[in-house]
C-alpha cells in the first residue's frame, strides 16, 4: 500500500467515524472465507459495515473524534463493524459471534463512550432505532384509536336503536 492509498483509507475511516453512532472491534480467530462473507451479508442486512483496516492507519483516523477511545483496542487482527443506529451492528456481530468461536468481540464505543464487549453484548441486547420507533408511533396511535371508537360508539348504538324501531314500526 502506497502513501496515497493510505491517506486515502485514512481519509475514509475518518469520514465513517464521524457520522457513524456505534463502534464495534472483533478480532479474527481464523474465519474461512465461507463464516467471512456469512458476517459480511449478515452485518450488511443489518444495515452496518464491516472493514479490515490496518490497526495504525485506524488509529489515526479515529484522531480527534469521538471514537479516540477505542485505540486501545486496535491490536492484532482486528476488523471494525460500524453503524448510524446505535444498536444494528452491535447485534449483527454478536448474533455472528454466537454461531462461531472464531470471531472475538473486543470492544467499541457508542459515541465517546468506549464499550468493553460486555457493554458491547449489552448493546445489542437493546431493540434497534426502528424498532423503538415504531413502540412510540404505536403507544401514540393507541389513545387515538380509542378515542375514535368511543366517540363513534354511542352512535352507532343509536343507530341500532333507531333501526330497531324502523323495524318494529314496518
Amino acid at each position: 500500500m502506497d502513501r496515497s492509498q493510505k491517506a486515502e483509507s485514512v481519509a475514509s475511516l475518518n469520514a465513517t467515524f464521524n457520522e457513524v453512532g456505534v463502534v464495534v472491534i472483533t478480532r479474527n480467530l481464523g474465519m474461512t472465507v465461507a463464516q467471512s462473507t456469512n458476517l459480511r451479508g449478515k452485518i450488511r442486512d443489518a444495515g452496518a459495515t464491516y472493514k479490515v483496516a490496518k490497526n495504525s492507519l485506524a488509529k489515526l483516523a479515529a484522531k480527534d473524534t469521538a471514537y479516540e477511545g477505542i485505540t486501545d483496542l486496535l491490536t492484532g487482527p482486528t476488523a471494525i463493524a460500524s453503524s448510524v443506529d446505535p444498536v444494528a451492528a452491535a447485534k449483527a456481530v454478536v448474533d455472528f459471534a454466537k454461531t462461531t468461536d472464531k470471531i472475538e468481540i473486543l470492544g467499541g464505543s457508542l459515541g465517546s463512550v468506549v464499550l468493553n464487549a460486555d457493554g458491547i453484548k449489552a448493546l445489542a441486547t437493546m431493540p434497534s432505532l426502528d424498532e423503538m420507533r415504531a413502540k412510540l408511533i404505536g403507544l401514540v396511535q393507541a389513545p387515538a384509536t380509542k378515542i375514535a371508537q368511543l366517540s363513534t360508539a354511542p352512535a352507532a348504538k343509536l343507530a341500532r336503536v333507531f333501526q330497531a324501531y324502523a323495524d318494529k314500526a314496518a
